[in-house]
């Protein structure tokens, strides 16, 4: 049973059953209760230290290991466990593919409750490490101490400027980074060239809490083409170290395509509605795949794993089963690689996206591939996909749908069962919300093939492809 020190509650050699949703590994109490444990892998034997009891769950964390799981590797990075970045680098890459199977087939059929066919196997990455094209790091005066540091005699404490990620549940500390694993060179090169300069030159980091400070943020961004884009976001408006540093960061990496800045003094460091500066280079970098270039500029959305992305295009085109007669509908298309990348293989691809700005990367980008079967509107997908926008495109014979988050809004998927088309291909990035929208089509459509793909290792998000086929 468990032993109650203070308010908090030990649990002793408790067995680690499974992955749990974001990250965390999942326990039973002795009282029948669900613990969530972050940082331990299942088959672990740990004694548990409870931090917060609710209804249903504890929530704790492992203060000895009685015996390691089968499963267990040793992180790569020295940052694991104080950033959230990474949740499962110390489980191996295999049951890490096991897991994320796992969660989309539970969604599927725990929430969705449809008949589902065998799923085809998990797509795994190849690269399993330095394998993002975007990241995004935060400056700070007041840098986090991980307890490690607190404790060790050899860390200097006074140095106090940071750069590098939000701790996790804690919007105004930022936890240094020394060594990324998730973005290839020159990232870190990039980073830490930056950090040192500004110290140097003693310039100031921000500080989330009093609004002070020069220094915001800093965004890099690569393409498999070997573009860079580098965007450094300062608060404060010093027009003389902001030249300063950004000479110094243009005459350093050379091999930098587009170099900008913002100057933002709101409250949020949300770029969206921003007024992005040009200093060096051109204001976005190409990525490149099957012969199609896209520009991506800094607020593009674009896949974050470039090389995965083609594999989940490709299955998505599979899906589809194209054979240049159809008329295809992607909708939340964002700057239209999906449709771009299908149009060779359909007669005619109609894009819809609720972002401008998207839309007119679309339009440029299919400009630039000399592709003139694809158009492309914008709108918000609830009012824009409407019978009126059906009678002017025609009756889409495939649907293909790549949505946020949340889903489909209830309203398009009513729209979709309206139109009724052969072949909808569903590509998610949560299963969850997949799993409701597909039990809405059920009545109309049956689940044919099932894949998941790996686009983030080391963590447990994954991406599923559906494609339904009509009953």
């Amino acid at each position: 049973m468990g032993k109650k020190i203070t308010n908090k509650i030990i649990f002793e050699n408790v067995a680690v059953l499974d992955a749990g949703a974001k990250g965390v590994s999942v326990a039973k109490a002795p009282d029948g209760k669900v613990i969530f444990i972050p940082n331990v892998v299942p088959g672990d034997v740990i004694d548990v230290q409870t931090f917060k009891k609710r209804k249903a769950y504890y929530e704790g964390k492992a203060i000895h290991f009685h015996s390691f799981s089968e499963h267990r590797i040793e992180p790569v990075c020295q940052h694991f466990g104080a950033c959230g970045g990474c949740k499962w680098q110390n489980m191996n890459y295999e049951q890490q593919l096991f897991y994320k199977n796992n969660e989309v087939f539970n969604h599927l059929k725990r929430i969705g409750k449809i008949e589902l066919p065998d799923f085809e196997p998990i797509l795994g990455s190849e690269k399993q490490f330095f394998y993002r094209n975007k990241m995004e790091f935060g400056f700070s005066d007041t840098r986090w101490l991980t307890e490690k540091e607190i404790q060790s005699e050899e860390d200097d404490l006074s140095k106090k400027n940071a750069l590098g990620f939000h701790v996790p549940k804690m919007w105004d500390k930022i936890l240094d980074i020394e060594k990324c694993h998730l973005q290839a060179d020159p990232s870190n090169a990039i980073r830490n060239a930056i950090k040192e300069f500004a110290t140097e030159q003693g310039m100031t980091f921000f500080n989330a809490r009093n609004l002070t400070g020069l220094l915001r943020t800093l965004m890099i961004r690569t393409a498999s083409t070997g573009e860079i884009m580098v965007l450094i976001q300062f608060y404060e408006n010093n027009k003389a170290n902001r030249e300063l540093l950004l000479d110094f960061v243009f005459e350093k990496f050379p091999q930098i395509t587009s170099l900008q800045y913002v100057i933002n003094s709101k409250a949020n460091d949300t770029l969206y509605d921003q007024d992005i500066k040009l200093y060096k280079g051109r204001d976005y970098i190409l990525e490149e795949m099957e012969g199609l270039h896209f520009s991506i500029n800094a607020k593009s959305f674009y896949q974050t794993n470039s090389e995965q992305a083609y594999e989940l295009y490709k299955i998505t085109r599979e899906f589809a089963g194209l054979t240049g007669n159809e008329l295809v509908y992607d909708l939340y298309t964002g700057t239209g690689t999906i449709a771009q990348f299908v149009s060779k293989q359909a007669k005619k691809v109609i894009g819809v996206e609720a972002i401008p700005e998207a839309i007119a990367d679309a339009k440029e980008n299919a400009k630039r591939n000399a592709i003139t079967n694809c158009e492309f509107y914008v709108g918000d997908m609830k009012n824009v996909f409407n019978d009126a926008f059906i009678a002017q495109h025609g009756m889409p014979d495939v649907i293909i749908t790549d949505p946020p988050r949340d889903g489909m809004h209830k309203d398009v998927v009513e729209q979709i069962m309206k139109i009724g088309p052969q072949r909808i291909v569903y590509v998610s990035c949560n299963s969850a919300t997949q799993a409701r929208d597909l039990a809405l089509m059920d009545d109309m459509y049956r689940v044919a093939r099932v894949r998941p793909v790996d686009m983030f290792p080391q963590t447990h998000h994954v991406e599923n492809v559906v494609l339904l086929e009509k009953k």
